[in-house]
């Protein structure tokens, strides 16, 4: 932490449950889990406070009813600023439930979004962030694998994702992942920043620790695609077949109820995410 307020760093994130690793992979998964409702978080993340430097932080949440999430939490001049719950739990049997918010956080005048590993699969997080004023994106990951399937196909799976997402949404796409070996397990590292126009600033060693600084414009720039007025008949018919996907619960967010809440405004010269459809530091 003292190297990155030297280097006037703002934002430091760490990968995906880089506070315990992930429960999916442990016998006994709320060992180390951490309400963070209960001031635990806060006092657990105390060594790291910064006056100047912003850290998200991937960990294991308990929740009422001893649920676990997949979380990412701000932790900003020594207290929780926000919280993210990952939405698609990458394991199909996974001990974590499923998150059912999508928020923008505003730490100094920088409006970010947060998305976790599988999660920037997925274009309609990302969309929506953006939607809301996001932007930068960044991505928490953790690919430790068996070294089977621990491959380079994945991290450039990873990178595509990263500038799929960075240019459908005009927005830096920033990924922290573990790398090398742990246990069983075994990371060639993703880690990586995306600028807004798909081109890669920053790359990390692969099966190493890596650290990766980048100065980015936090300035909102005009995105590409979004101008529904162009055609309208085109929004209209996605909208029908965005309804009845989610009419039949095909798309996670439950019901048709919840889309008509979720839909924006239809007039005004931008469609925000096509109805559903400073400095950073990266630990790797």
């Amino acid at each position: 932490m003292n190297g990155g307020e030297a280097e006037g760093v703002s934002i430091l994130c760490c990968p995906e449950a880089i506070l315990g690793g992930l429960a999916d992979y442990s016998e006994h998964p709320g060992r180390f889990a951490i309400n963070a409702d209960a001031g635990g978080l806060d006092s657990t993340l105390a060594p790291i406070a910064s006056d100047t430097v912003t850290t998200i932080v991937g960990f294991t949440e308990l929740a009422d009813g001893g649920r676990l999430y997949n979380s990412a939490a701000i932790f900003h001049r020594g207290s929780v600023a926000g919280l993210y719950r990952k939405l698609y739990p990458a394991i199909n049997r996974s001990v974590y439930e499923a998150g059912n918010k999508v928020p923008v956080f505003q730490v100094e005048g920088l409006s970010l979004g947060i998305v976790i590993c599988n999660d920037s699969n997925y274009f309609e997080p990302a969309r929506l962030m953006a939607a809301r004023g996001a932007t930068v994106l960044f991505v928490p990951t953790n690919n430790g694998l068996p070294p089977a399937r621990a491959s380079a196909e994945l991290v450039a799976q990873a990178r595509n994702c990263d500038i799929a997402r960075a240019v459908e949404n005009s927005m830096w796409v920033i990924r922290a992942d573990v790398a090398g070996r742990s246990g069983e397990l075994l990371s060639c590292g993703s880690s990586g920043i995306v600028d807004p126009d798909g081109m890669v600033v920053e790359s990390a060693k692969q099966f190493s620790e890596d650290l990766l600084v980048a100065e980015i414009d936090i300035a909102p720039r005009s995105r590409r695609g979004w101008d529904a007025s162009r055609n309208p008949a085109v929004m209209e018919e996605y909208a029908r077949h965005v309804a009845t996907s989610v009419d039949h619960d095909e798309s996670g967010f439950g019901g048709f109820d919840n889309l008509e809440r979720m839909q924006p405004p239809t007039t005004g010269p931008y469609l925000p995410y096509n109805l559903l459809g400073d400095a950073a530091w990266v630990l790797h």
